[in-house]
């Protein structure tokens, strides 16, 4: 009870109240706006769980690949001749938490702007049903469904896949009509742009393996590295990197991709820097420490030194 009064004392001057749990704790504590209204008319309560606060799942637990597994992202990954296979990333994760933070910085705007708060819910389930995009279009337009495509191929355009090279592999995205003249340029073959067979979109597409044996046979002859430096900014083309490479990159290293945070008592310890710039760089600081303005928080509340030694005492905060 002492810390939900705590709680409540600063929900006062607070802006939003942000929680990331099993969808029945919510109200098991108190944490939707219905509870918290009458303490602060304008508190936005922003919720992530794994299937939404309503519903025959609300009391379920669920992680990320779970969520990759039951929205057909296990049936677009990988190699068609492999067993389902998730995506490399915890992306399921990463974009709820993305989303949390949009719907609780939009709430925020809502509530300045009308003097109302209220519930907002993101769940790790409706966001990755919700990235699903085309091809659930597809299927829910023309009950098309996407399956796996050898070399991670893109399912509706040519050239868009791996090729393979004097030494590897590159990923080519010849995603606009202007590419393919391109390409077939600067790989010594300018007579494929004006070939019938090759002519636009839907031929290239019908054509999609006999093109993939021409470009294999032609980018055999140079390197992956050799081949970039000809297609920079002509052709759209990556190499394929693991993740050391990818942080050994020039272009992550030598443009300030990678930032330095001191950790107290750590040292040093390398990060990525955060992907939205603005004219003041984002500050390379560590998160507070659990508790570390505890104390300058319920000061500014007006709470005096004993109550604060007598909650910590107790064990409250």
């Amino acid at each position: 009870d002492e810390g939900r009064g705590v709680f409540l004392d600063i929900l006062k001057t607070a802006d939003v109240v942000v929680s990331n749990l099993r969808g029945d704790v919510p109200e098991k504590l108190g944490l939707t706006f219905e509870h918290l209204k009458a303490t602060n008319p304008k508190i936005v309560c922003a919720h992530l769980s794994a299937y939404g606060r309503e519903g025959p799942r609300a009391s379920w637990p669920g992680f990320d690949y779970l969520m990759q597994a039951e929205t057909g992202y296990f049936s677009l990954t990988g190699d068609p001749d492999h067993e389902p296979t998730r995506f490399g990333l915890s992306v399921v994760d990463q974009m709820t938490g993305l989303a949390l933070a949009y719907a609780a910085l939009c709430g925020v705007t809502r509530a300045r702007a009308s003097g109302e708060g209220g519930d907002l819910d993101v769940s790790l389930f409706d966001v990755a049903l919700s990235n699903l995009g085309y091809p659930a279009m597809w299927y829910l337009n023309n009950g098309y469904v996407q399956k796996r495509l050898a070399r991670s191929a893109h399912p509706s355009l040519t050239p868009c896949q791996l090729y393979k090279t004097a030494d590897g592999w590159i990923y080519l995205m010849c995603n606009k009509e202007k590419f393919w003249p391109a390409l077939v340029n600067a790989i010594d073959h300018p007579e494929w742009a004006d070939d019938p067979r090759f002519k636009t979109f839907k031929e290239r597409f019908d054509a999609r393996s006999e093109i993939q044996d021409m470009l294999d046979t032609a980018l055999s002859a140079k390197t992956t590295a050799e081949w970039l430096i000809d297609f920079a900014g002509t052709v759209p083309a990556s190499p394929i990197m693991d993740v050391g490479e990818a942080m050994e990159n020039p272009f992550v290293k030598d443009e300030g991709r990678l930032q330095d945070i001191e950790l107290e008592g750590h040292g040093t310890y390398r990060y990525l820097r955060p992907p939205v710039q603005a004219e003041v760089p984002a500050p390379a600081n560590p998160a507070p420490k659990l508790g570390q303005h505890t104390i300058d928080l319920l000061s500014e509340l007006g709470y005096d030194e004993t109550r604060i030694e007598d909650l910590r005492k107790a064990k409250v905060i």
